[in-house]
């Protein structure tokens, strides 16, 4: 998979859109974790995608 590099401080910017609470980068899988929302949230291209109908559910 072809990664682009991420600001990390734009990361410590963001916030899960659904509780306000901080996330957590997963470089691996180019996402980021919302623990209080059981959400992953995309990264496409460098750009984190905040949409909750993009996120993905966790277990």
């Amino acid at each position: 998979m072809n990664e682009t590099p991420i600001d990390r401080r734009m990361l410590e910017a963001l916030v899960c859109p659904v509780t306000q609470a901080p996330l957590s980068y997963d470089a691996e899988a180019q996402e980021l974790i919302s623990k209080a929302a059981h959400l992953a949230y995309p990264i496409r291209g460098g750009i984190p995608i905040m949409l909750e109908q993009e996120a993905r559910k966790l277990d």
